[in-house]
């Protein structure tokens, strides 16, 4: 076998494993599978709504948003593929984070940055000095 067909059998393996993970009486009715991939559609949304909010709350928004699209993933081909992009993305991220090189970069840049705000708030308390809260009049 060549490498090209170990790569074709590879996908079509791998496109075996798309599609719905319904249960199997439920995918023998068409109304039964199609009420069941409402139900999935709606609450999916609810928890990518609810992410949503969560972004410029407190909150773990991004983790929701990632699970109302696992969510998806559980009836939907296109939420299955959206999530493979994603982590192969994040694999990639994190791939690249572990490299000595860049890990020392972001180092050397979040100390100078912290040294900058250092300096610019000793900068602020020595021009203004420093009032607790509770004491403003």
């Amino acid at each position: 076998m060549t490498a090209e067909s170990d790569e074709i059998q590879g996908n079509v393996a791998m496109d075996r494993r798309l599609g719905s993970k319904a249960p199997e009486f439920i995918r023998k009715s068409r109304g039964l599978h199609l009420s069941w991939q409402v139900g999935v559609f709606i609450v999916g949304l609810a928890v990518v709504a609810a992410g949503v909010v969560m972004l410029p709350l407190p909150g773990p928004g991004w983790l929701v948003i990632f699970g109302g699209m696992a969510i998806w993933a559980t009836e939907f081909v296109w939420a299955q593929l959206v999530l493979r992009w994603t982590k192969r993305k994040v694999t990639e991220a994190a791939q690249r984070a572990l490299d000595p090189r860049v890990r020392r970069r972001n180092i050397i840049l979040t100390a100078v940055g912290l040294v900058i705000i250092g300096a610019l708030l000793g900068y602020y308390v020595w021009r203004f000095g420093f009032e607790m809260p509770w004491r403003i009049g």
